[in-house]
């Protein structure tokens, strides 16, 4: 029986498990990144190690994030960063150099090899054939340090591309439409791997935008074989001597497969406020905007970018909306800049912005009150924009750049035929990379710099024998990470200070839950399906951690933020009847009577509320994450020189 592409990676990888769904695996990682606003997390807890030197082949930190300097403490994080990384032997990508994933995949990414990313856009690396996931900073800390990376092994998902997209027809549409069919619970506990005739005719970038939002489906990874378009991409990018022709076996067998003809794709979009709430672009058409947002490790890649040119080449943007654009990286920015694409952007009303993350984290560019913006970024959950009542709509650069034009979403096919474009893999690419700072040979007696900004994290204690909690916050499902940690440019440049953030805590769901968890000591809380679904950010478990939460209890989690949990050692437990969760209300106390002892002896948990209800409770952990909770969280287990179930 041949192996699936995904099969080759982690078993090349593995080094604890077998490769059987549902079972826990370790794998090896080769490469790690982290980015500025979860990065100073990441570091302080390597540091906390006691690691001398990173043990990966390449570990990268960017600043991509918080790049909006309006006080010291954006800088001094970025100081920090840069000092850490030269000591214990990291590249520091400076902040101007661009977005973590759309730069790593021109500079760094290879195919065949693991990255783990303390984003949850880290997949986009598998557009260029890598095994690339997204996890906590605590979970890349311990890559650093030599450490495997746990996870459940997926089922694999083969998603057969046949046919060719039609003109206007962008492989954001591609991603659009799995969302639309499969939502954003589709993907959890898969990893989906694309292959048939139908890929060998999107470049890298285009894989890229596709495997990037497979963090959406709440997938694990996405991956694409590596191929000509693969070679020719690393070729322009001068490092054609990294390439390896990489592939699933002819007769691979996949656990389940889905078909995307891409020739039957339309232009889509997805309508606020959820990445899958997905309708094709002529039933949102005419809808006036305030705003269209071009750019975000999504796409913002050379290729993309220059599509927009040419679309609104002679053209002016429509006076009503506010046009801005990001580069994904500084090479991006110089390409267009040298053939007279930057210029036509200039002269067309476009607002050019840094090689950043920018509006798509909230850092500036907010809309107007109840405004509407078109963004071609992958996210779009209510106030993430930096406005809370905004509607945000998703879709790709070529409906972005028409519906900049006519000042309403507009379906890019009444312009005509499309123009002829550049891509990534053409000559004279410029691959300059001073804007990163390699580490020296040897980090000894380097001294790093720390603001007063950067306050120690907390540490979670072993769980009680008896616990007594109140449940302080009852939500509903598709609970997000921004929900529970708001990111937004007035809280990013706090990233260092939890202290400071709890105070915002769930502060868009319940403003008052910081004051009532701080009164009651902590607590409990009760969530619907997909608790804790977005983002990587660990903050997220954190700052309910600082507050003294001890268990959350849902009907489901999203697969990094239950990892993040169980390192900071708060319960993930869930529902065994699905009915108790509409039985509990806010307030009520559970009693947990020998808790320690349930925790140890299997999956089964019960608690008792006030007037004698027993709600019963399953943690599905496997041996190693219960042996992580009953030490109080994965730091605990982490000795020095890192030992951490290496």
């Amino acid at each position: 029986m041949g192996k699936t592409l995904t099969a080759k990676i982690l078993a090349a990888h593995l080094v604890s498990g077998s490769l059987v769904p549902g079972t826990e695996i370790g794998i090896g990682i080769d490469q790690t990144l982290t980015q500025d606003s979860t990065g100073t997390m990441a570091y302080l807890q390597f540091e906390a190690m006691d690691v001398p030197r990173v043990r990966t082949r390449l570990s990268v930190a960017y600043v991509d994030h918080n790049t909006l300097q309006c006080g010291f403490e954006n800088a001094d994080d970025h100081r920090y960063i840069e000092t850490v990384a030269a000591k214990h032997g990291v590249v520091f990508s400076r902040p101007g150099n661009g977005i973590c994933h759309q730069v790593h995949l021109e500079r760094f990414g290879r195919p065949g090899w693991t990255l783990l990313g303390s984003d949850s856009h880290t997949p986009t690396g598998g557009g260029l054939g890598m095994l690339a996931i997204g996890a906590g900073g605590l979970d890349v800390a311990v890559a650093m340090a030599g450490g495997a990376y746990y996870l459940t092994m997926p089922k694999v998902c083969r998603v057969e591309l046949v046919g060719k997209l039609p003109p206007w027809v962008a492989a954001k549409d591609v991603i659009l439409e799995l969302l639309r069919r499969l939502t954003v619970k589709g993907g959890v506990g898969r990893i989906f791997e694309y292959g048939g005739p139908g890929a060998a005719t999107l470049s890298v970038p285009e894989r890229a935008t596709i495997t990037n939002m497979g963090a959406e489906l709440g997938a694990t990874t996405s991956i694409f074989p590596s191929d000509e378009a693969t070679r020719a991409f690393l070729a322009a990018q001068q490092r054609g001597c990294e390439w390896v022709p990489l592939a699933a076996d002819p007769d691979a067998v996949y656990d389940e497969t889905v078909t995307i003809d891409l020739g039957r794709l339309e232009p889509l979009v997805a309508a606020p406020h959820s990445p899958d709430n997905v309708v094709p672009v002529n039933e949102a058409a005419g809808t006036r905007l305030d705003q269209v947002a071009i750019g975000s490790c999504t796409n913002s890649s050379f290729s993309d970018l220059y599509k927009v040119a040419k679309i609104l080449e002679g053209k002016r943007v429509d006076p009503g909306v506010s046009l801005v654009i990001a580069p994904g990286s500084r090479q991006v920015l110089g390409m267009l800049a040298d053939c007279g694409a930057l210029g036509v952007l200039i002269r067309a009303g476009a607002r050019i912005l840094e090689c950043a993350c920018g509006p798509c984290i909230g850092m500036g560019q907010a809309p107007r009150s109840g405004g509407v913006s078109l963004r071609t970024f992958n996210r779009n959950f209510p106030g993430r924009s930096g406005t809370p009542d905004a509607g945000v709509y998703l879709a790709s650069p070529e409906v972005a750049a028409a519906s900049a034009l006519t000042g309403m979403i507009t379906d890019p096919r009444h312009l005509g035929a499309p123009p002829a474009v550049v891509g990534d893999d053409a000559a004279g690419r410029n691959a300059g990379d001073n804007l990163f700072v390699f580490p020296p040979a040897n980090g000894n007696g380097l001294a790093v710099v720390r603001g007063p900004n950067i306050k120690p994290f907390p540490r979670a204690a072993k769980p009680p024998a008896e616990l007594a909690a109140a449940v302080v916050l009852k939500a509903g499902d598709n609970v997000t990470t921004d929900d529970i940690m708001p990111s937004h440019a007035g809280l990013l440049p706090y990233r260092s200070n939890i202290p400071h953030l709890a105070d915002f805590c769930f502060s868009g769901l319940d403003a008052s839950f910081p004051a009532r968890a701080k009164a009651a000591g902590g607590g409990i809380i009760v969530a619907g399906l997909n608790y804790g679904q977005g983002s990587s950010r660990e903050h997220a478990a954190l700052v309910p951690l600082y507050l003294g939460i001890k268990a959350v209890i849902a009907k489901s989690f999203a697969r990094i933020h239950r990892a993040n949990l169980i390192n900071f050692g708060i319960l993930p437990l869930l529902f065994a009847d699905p009915a108790d969760y509409d039985a509990l209300a806010a307030g009520e106390t559970l009693t947990f009577a020998g808790l320690t002892d349930q925790i140890a002896a299997g999956a089964a948990l019960a608690a008792r509320t006030a007037d004698g209800r027993t709600v019963s409770l399953k943690l599905e952990v496997t041996p190693r994450e219960r042996e992580v909770i009953l030490a109080g969280g994965l730091l605990n287990l982490a000795g020095k020189g890192g030992g951490v179930h290496a």
